[in-house]
This record gives C-alpha cells, structure tokens and sequence, in this order.
C-alpha cells in the first residue's frame, strides 16, 4: 500500500511563474499534494523573484536565473528542515513568485479637502491630484507585512492602502517643500519631489520602492479662491488704494447690471445704464478721496493749493473701508497697521 501510495505522488519538475495576468503583485505556485523533486529547476524572469517557505517562516530567496534545487541552492531551507547533506528526497515547500517590475501609472487624489497651514494664509483647504510608480524591492518583507499566504495578491488589493499614505503625507510634503501656497502651482516638481521624500520610509516599510513621483493639478475651494483672486488683484495695483478702488468698482459692475434691469425692457435699460454710471463716479470719487487722504494732495485735476489737514471724519472712513478690506482678508495686518499709522500722522 505504501509503495502503491508513492507512486500515485506527483513530483514537481520545473517551477515556474509566466505571469499571466496583469496586475499581480504576487503568486503563490500551486502545490496540492505535489512535491518538489530534489534537482528541479527553479526559472526565475527578469523583473520576478521567487521565495521558499517553510511551515509559514520565510526561507530562501531568489532573483533572476535558472536554479537547480539541492540541498547547496536551498542552504537556509536544508537548515530548517534538518537535512543531511546527503539527503536527496522529494520535499514539500511553499513557493512564491513577486513581481518587481514597475506599477505606473497609480493615481492618487484628494477626495476631499484636506487642510495644510501656509506662512502667508494660515490654515488652508486645498485638493491635489497626480500619479507615481513603484515596484517590490524586498519580497521578503513584501510577504510578511502585505500579500501573507494568499494565492495571489494583485495592484488593486494595495491600492486604497498607498492612497492613505500619501494622503497621509501631502501636508509633510508641503511644509518639507518650503514653498508658499501662492508659488505651489508654479513648482509643482518641488513639491512633487518633497512628498516623495515624505513617502519613502513608509513605503520601504511595506518592502515598496517608489520609482515616481507627479503632481498634476493644486486647487483651493472657491470660496478661498475668491479672496486669493482679490489678494492677486491687489498685488497687481500695489499701493494705490485709487487704483484698487477703481479695480474694486470694476469687478462690482456686472453684478450691478444684472441686478438692475434685469426684464429688458427700455426702463430696465435706462436703470440699468444710470447704475453703471453711478458705478463708475462712485469708484470715482471714492478713489480720489481716499487717495488724497493717504497722499494729502488735492483730487486729480484741482488746482494745487497749500497742504491742509485732514478732516478726522474722511481719516476714519478710510479707516472703516481699510478694516473692512483686512476683515476679508484682502489686506494683511501688516499693511492695514502701515495704513493706519500713515493716516494719524495725518492728523498731527
């Protein structure tokens, strides 16, 4: 009966992976009630490796190349089992096949908001999009921390995974980057590279090699994006609080005349022309007092006259106006406080 029993065994002759399928990070190859034969070849592809294990505990590893299997290729397997030497019997032994060619194309993005702290804003809630590669670079480790005794463990598996981690990581990236939230978009590489810093350790730790790192597209919410186009328009005109008033005034107009005449008959239109025009003289006007009252000169095209004091009443309309512009972030406390003090020497 025993001999009858040996010979229905199978013995397993080549070991091998083609890696029919796409997105298998690891494969276990099929056992059953088969046994290795002592002096089997082990093919190992470019871009694989393959690992021995022994009653769960991780044995020998292998990378590319033809093996023949004896007690010399299996040293720490021969020590496990406590083989002799001259041990030649056919044994069993789980065998895994990992393969390390490069993941690309792995995208990555922030499903919601995630909130960074910036120099120049504060808090700031922003999403971020891209894509990076990786690959296995220790199988071993790969096994024990990640794919475990699966019979195959596949990309889509260890995605949501690596998603948190970089989720994780955006905000290291960005205060390792240095880089203010205004410049972010305009170096994009930098950041990209600081977040792949970041990420490194914890993918070594899951036995991963990032190859690549991109960052495709940073965004605010709009409610933010509302006051950064105001900052930006104020860099634009710089100083001069006339010249941001009248940008002020410009950007106000179209809503005025959505807001008036909006049935389109002759009236509507006359409404609607007469609200543009008060438009315009009011950012007029407004420009030009609060220009005088910063400069203490005359209105554009009065005649020059002796320069006179402020009349406290303009000084604290303006300083209403300027309270307003910082309460909505346009200008900062440092340029409202300058403000401020210019005015009062105003009224010395």
């Amino acid at each position: 009966m025993a001999l009858m029993d040996f010979i229905k065994k199978q013995f397993i002759d080549v070991i091998q992976w083609t890696e029919d399928r796409d997105g298998v990070l690891a494969w276990r190859f099929p056992m059953a009630e088969m046994e290795i034969q002592t002096g089997a070849a082990l093919i190992v592809r470019e871009s694989q490796m393959a690992v021995f294990v022994n009653e769960g505990q991780v044995a020998d590893v292998f990378g590319p190349g033809t093996y023949k299997l004896t007690t010399q290729t299996l040293p720490i397997l021969t020590y496990l089992k406590n083989w002799d030497k001259l041990f030649e019997s056919p044994f069993k032994s789980d065998v895994y096949f990992f393969s390390t060619r490069q993941q690309i194309d792995q995208k990555w993005g922030t499903p919601q908001p995630i909130t960074v702290r910036d120099a120049e804003f504060g808090a700031v809630r922003l999403r971020a999009f891209g894509n990076y590669a990786y690959r296995i670079a220790d199988p071993k480790k790969f096994h024990t921390e990640i794919s475990g005794t699966r019979d195959t463990y596949t990309v889509a598996e260890l995605d949501g995974q690596l998603r948190g981690l970089i989720m994780q990581n955006i905000a290291t990236g960005i205060a390792g980057s240095k880089i203010p939230f205004l410049d972010l978009a305009a170096n994009q590489i930098a950041f990209a590279q600081a977040l792949s810093q970041a990420l490194v350790p914890a993918m070594e730790a899951y036995g991963l090699k990032l190859e690549a790192m991109t960052v495709q597209s940073i965004s605010l919410p709009d409610e933010l994006q509302k006051v950064l186009d105001q900052k930006i328009g104020m860099g634009m005109v710089g100083n001069d609080m006339g010249k941001f008033m009248q940008y002020q005034t410009a950007q106000a107009i179209p809503k005025m005349a959505e807001g008036v005449g909006a049935g389109g008959d002759a009236g509507g239109l006359a409404g609607a022309g007469l609200g543009m025009g008060a438009g315009v003289a009011m950012g007029q006007i407004l420009a030009q007092n609060m220009q005088s009252a910063l400069q203490g000169s005359a209105p554009a095209g009065a005649p020059a006259a002796a320069p006179t004091g402020v009349k406290p009443e303009d000084v604290m309309a303006t300083l209403e106006k300027l309270g307003e512009l910082k309460s909505k972030g346009i200008l900062t406390d440092e340029e409202f406080n300058a403000k401020k003090a210019e005015l009062l020497k105003k009224l010395v």
